[in-house]
């Protein structure tokens, strides 16, 4: 048996990195795939080649109007969610002006980043909380960060939105079980995932090929990870399989958060 079979499921920021592979494993296993971005030509174009029960949303996250419309929709021709993973992020180096840093961060920069991390995380959980009441078994999926979990000087917003993340996603696994509600809550927490949020800090040709070598180094694993890394956790908390998990937070992170930085030593 599929380990999606028969759910619905919704995925923020699938048009590329993450989301893309979560999208498209869930699909592989069984789920009808709401794809959901605001590059409708990718987000389309992803849903597209999934191909099958995919449909292609737009949505931007940070917008209560647009969830609450995404939330009729789903209501009105499926009658339920079963999973949302709320994976739609910004670090805000690409899209909007610095400084990032705590003591000189622009103020604009600071709100855009919550708004798309942390408010379009609680409307996320606000619309599925109502969706999935009538679902057998349901699951959300919070994307935060190794970010939400230590402090990153050159990133205040990004880190502060992530650990947000972290902290509600906990709040909403609560709620939930205190209303009976047959609805899970976790957070997954990606540490150095080559996709394309890091293209600002990479650059491009041998100048990326350097400071991927140089990251790889800072991780015990010896590598950075890949997109379907996340995906795979993501699709164990979407499944029946994590039934007993609930307001957990799962690290992938190649070792790093597990005390030390050093890479393995060589024999």
């Amino acid at each position: 048996m599929l380990r999606l079979e028969n759910k619905i499921a919704l995925v923020t920021g699938a048009a590329k990195g993450i989301g893309k592979a979560v999208a498209e494993l869930f699909a592989k296993e069984g789920a009808t795939v709401l794809v959901s971005d605001i590059d409708d030509d990718l987000g389309a174009a992803v849903s597209s080649d999934i191909g099958g029960l995919s449909e292609y949303i737009h949505l931007d996250v940070s917008s209560e109007s647009e969830w609450s419309a995404i939330q009729s929709y789903i209501e009105e021709k499926f009658g339920r969610l079963d999973v949302l993973v709320n994976n739609a992020g910004i670090t805000g180096f690409l899209e909007t002006e610095g400084p990032f840093d705590p003591e000189n961060f622009n103020t604009e920069s600071w709100h855009k980043v919550h708004q798309v991390n942390i408010d379009g995380v609680a409307f996320g959980c606000k619309s599925a909380i109502k969706l999935m009441k009538s679902s057998p078994a349901a699951s959300i999926v919070n994307l935060s960060s190794r970010s939400g979990m230590v402090g990153i000087p050159g990133a205040a917003a990004y880190a502060s939105s992530k650990a947000a993340i972290r902290n509600h996603s906990k709040t909403v696994a609560l709620y939930c079980a205190q209303q009976g509600y047959p609805i899970r809550c976790n957070s997954i927490h990606p540490g150095a995932i080559l996709t394309p949020l890091w293209d600002a800090m990479l650059g491009q040709g041998g100048d990326r090929e350097a400071a991927i070598a140089s990251i790889a180094q800072d991780i015990p694993l010896g590598v950075m990870g890949e997109p379907n890394d996340v995906a795979y956790a993501a699709l164990y908390l979407a499944s029946d399989e994590s039934k007993y998990v609930t307001g957990a937070e799962l690290t992938i992170d190649g070792g790093i958060l597990a005390g030390s930085t050093a890479a393995p030593a060589s024999k």
